[in-house]
């Protein structure tokens, strides 16, 4: 995977942003989740952990969850909430879509 690994999470290079994330705030969300801090307001676009579907939404207070702690994440997006994640994975596809002519999502993040 790309580069930008820190503890269970991988970053994406080209990390999709929501509007509500500026690059001064990221930084601190990066570091308040490697620290394992329980943050409000953060929603990571993951690529997902079942082979059938091809992202997951997760609010960053999940990652608390024993299940999680165990996972390694790879994550392509941050938003500020549960809409503007929505927003993000519907720019993916259409990105996707244009560049590729299909949906792959999964393929088109990880090439």
């Amino acid at each position: 995977m790309a580069d930008g690994s820190t503890g269970n999470l991988t970053y994406h290079p080209r990390l999709y942003l929501g509007e509500g994330i500026s690059g001064k705030k990221l930084d601190k969300i990066k570091k308040r989740l490697d620290k394992g801090s329980l943050l409000a307001n953060v929603f990571l676009i993951t690529t997902a952990a079942c082979p059938e579907d091809q992202l997951d939404i997760l609010d960053a207070r999940q990652l608390a969850q024993p299940h999680y702690r165990e996972r390694k994440l790879y994550v392509v997006g941050i938003a500020s909430d549960r809409e503007e994640a929505f927003s993000l994975v519907e720019r993916i596809a259409g990105e996707c879509l244009r560049e590729r002519g299909d949906c792959a999502l999964k393929e088109y993040l990880l090439c």
